[in-house]
C-alpha cells in the first residue's frame, strides 16, 4: 500500500507555452521542471512538427516521462507543456496532458491548471447530445464543446467554448497557426506572459522564466483570450469584468517562493504571514524553528518580528520521494522520520515555536513535534501562517473530503492541539492573512471560510469522488 507521508494538499498543475523560438521543446522540457512542484503524477508536451500536432505524455517527474532520445524525435519552434496532479479524474496515462484531438475545425491541443465547477454537468450535456469522452479529466469539456456546431461555427468559437464554463480555469490552447492563452473571469489561477528574444512564452508561474532568462511581460488578465500568431499578440476579453478571486493558498503554500504570482512575491508575502503570526499569537519561546521547506519563509518572518534565532530543528531528506510504502501498517509513520529528522543538539531543552504552512489531516503534524519531544524539546509551540483549513476546494486544490480536514472535525483549535499533543497552538487569522498578501478584496478563501465565489454544481462534489477526484 502506497501512503504519502505529507500532511500538506497536493499542488494544481502547471502550464508552459512557448511561440516562435527555434527551441521550444527543449524550453519547454526545462519550464517544467520549474513548474514541477504544480504537478507530480504525468507530464507532457505537444509541438507543431510537419504541420501536425505531435504530443508526448507519460506517467511521473518530467525527468522520468522525457528520455534522453526525446529530443531527437521533437523539434519544433512551438509548443505547450503540463505537469498534472488529478484534481479532477483519476491518476492514468490517458489524462495526461496536453489532450490533443482532431475534430472538423481542425488539430488542437489544450494544457488546463484549475477545476470546472461545473465541469460535471457539461459532461452530462454533451453526452447526452453524442459526445465521447476519452478521459475522465474535466479539462476535455472544452474540446467537446470547440466541436459543437453552434461554438465552432461563432465568429470566436474558443471565447464561445469559455463562456459556457464556470469555476476555475487557466488554459493554453495550441492549433496549427497560434497560440491562445486565457484565465477564468476571476483569476483563480495565476498565468503569466514573458517574452524571449522574437519568441513569446507563457507559464504558471515566473519562476519558469527566470530560470531560463525570460523576461517577464505581465499577467494574463482575468477573462482574457490572448492569441498569439506570427502577426504579434492579439487580446480580448471574453467576459464582462467580474470579482476577482484569486487563490490565496497559491501564496500560502502552491507557488514557489522565487515566484511573483498575482503581482507580488510569494517569498516576502510569506515572510509577511509570519510576522502577522507573530504579532497575533507569540508566546516565550527559546528558538523559531520552520518546517522544511513549505514553512521556511514564514517562520523568517515570524523570527524576525520577535527577535529570536531562526533554527534549523528539522532536516529534510531531499531523496526521499513522493511517497513512503511501508510495509505494514505499525511501520506507518517511520515515512515521517526518514522525511524529516529532528536535530536534537538544536532543540534539546528549548522552548521551540514551529513554524508550518497549513495543517490538512493532522496526522503528519501530530507525527512531526512527536519527534521534537523525542529530541528532548522543552516545549513545542506550533504556528500555522493561515487559518484552519474547515472546507474543500472545488477550484482545482487537492483538499480531501470534509471528514478528512482535522479543523472541520475538531472545529475547537484546543481540542487539534490536544490531539497534535503540543503545549500551544495557534493559527494566522484570516484578516491576518489578507493583510499579509495586500488584498484589496481580490482573493478567494473560501477553504477557510466557506464562502465560495462561484457556485458549483450541486451534484460536483459526489460525482466528483466517484470519478476518482482526490480531494
Amino acid at each position: 500500500m502506497e501512503t504519502a507521508v505529507t500532511d500538506h494538499p497536493r499542488e494544481a498543475c502547471g502550464i508552459f507555452a512557448v511561440f516562435n523560438h527555434p527551441d521550444a521543446v527543449e524550453l519547454s522540457y526545462y519550464g517544467l521542471f520549474a513548474l514541477q512542484h504544480r504537478g507530480q503524477e504525468s507530464a507532457g508536451i505537444a509541438c507543431i512538427m510537419d504541420n501536425r500536432i505531435k504530443s508526448f505524455l507519460g506517467m511521473g517527474l518530467v525527468g522520468e516521462v522525457f528520455s534522453d532520445g526525446f529530443f531527437d524525435k521533437f523539434n519544433s519552434r512551438f509548443a505547450i507543456g503540463h505537469t498534472r496532479y488529478s484534481t479532477a479524474g483519476s491518476s492514468n496515462v490517458r489524462n495526461a496532458q496536453p489532450i490533443t484531438v482532431d475534430y472538423s475545425g481542425g488539430q488542437i491541443s489544450v494544457a488546463h491548471n484549475g477545476n470546472l465547477s461545473n465541469g460535471w454537468q457539461l459532461r452530462r450535456e454533451l453526452e447526452e447530445q453524442g459526445s465521447i469522452f476519452q478521459t475522465t479529466s474535466d479539462s476535455e469539456v472544452v474540446l467537446h464543446l470547440l466541436a459543437r456546431p453552434e461554438i465552432k461555427n461563432s465568429e470566436n468559437p474558443i471565447a464561445a467554448a469559455l463562456a459556457r464554463m464556470q469555476g476555475a480555469f487557466s488554459f493554453v490552447f495550441l492549433t496549427n497557426d497560434a497560440i491562445y492563452a486565457t484565465r477564468d473571469p476571476q483569476g483563480f489561477r495565476p498565468l503569466a506572459l514573458g517574452k524571449l528574444g522574437d519568441a513569446h512564452v507563457l507559464a504558471s508561474e515566473t519562476c519558469a522564466f527566470d530560470m531560463l532568462g525570460i523576461e517577464y511581460v505581465r499577467d494574463i488578465k482575468p477573462g482574457e483570450l490572448l492569441r498569439i500568431d506570427h502577426d504579434g499578440l492579439h487580446s480580448r476579453q471574453w467576459c464582462e469584468p467580474q470579482r476577482h478571486a484569486h487563490c490565496i493558498f497559491e501564496h500560502v503554500y502552491f507557488a514557489r517562493p522565487d515566484s511573483r504570482v498575482f503581482g507580488i512575491n510569494v517569498h516576502l508575502a510569506r515572510k509577511e504571514m509570519g510576522k502577522q503570526l507573530a504579532r497575533e499569537s507569540h508566546v516565550p519561546a527559546d528558538i523559531v524553528v520552520p518546517v522544511p521547506d513549505s514553512g521556511t519563509s514564514a517562520a523568517q518572518g515570524y523570527a524576525e518580528q520577535v527577535g529570536l534565532p531562526l533554527e534549523q530543528g528539522f532536516i529534510r531528506n531531499h531523496y526521499v520521494g513522493r511517497t513512503f510504502i511501508a510495509p505494514s501498517q505499525g511501520q506507518r509513520d517511520i515515512g515521517v522520520k526518514i522525511k524529516l529528522n529532528a536535530v536534537r543538539d538544536v532543540v534539546e531543552g528549548k522552548r521551540v515555536i514551529v513554524v508550518d504552512d497549513s495543517i490538512i489531516r493532522g496526522t503528519t503534524s501530530r507525527g512531526r513535534v512527536k519527534r521534537l519531544y523525542e529530541a528532548g524539546a522543552k516545549e513545542v509551540h506550533l504556528r500555522i501562517s493561515c487559518p484552519p483549513t474547515r472546507h474543500p476546494c472545488f477550484y482545482g486544490i487537492d483538499f480531501p473530503d470534509p471528514k478528512e480536514l482535522i479543523a472541520n472535525q475538531l472545529s475547537d483549535v484546543e481540542k487539534i492541539r490536544d490531539y497534535l499533543g503540543i503545549d500551544s497552538l495557534a493559527y494566522l487569522s484570516v484578516q491576518g492573512l489578507r493583510n499579509a498578501v495586500g488584498d484589496g478584496g481580490n482573493y478567494c478563501a473560501a477553504c477557510f471560510t466557506g464562502e465560495y465565489p462561484v457556485a458549483f454544481d450541486a451534484a460536483f462534489d459526489k460525482t466528483a469522488m466517484e470519478a476518482g477526484r482526490k480531494c
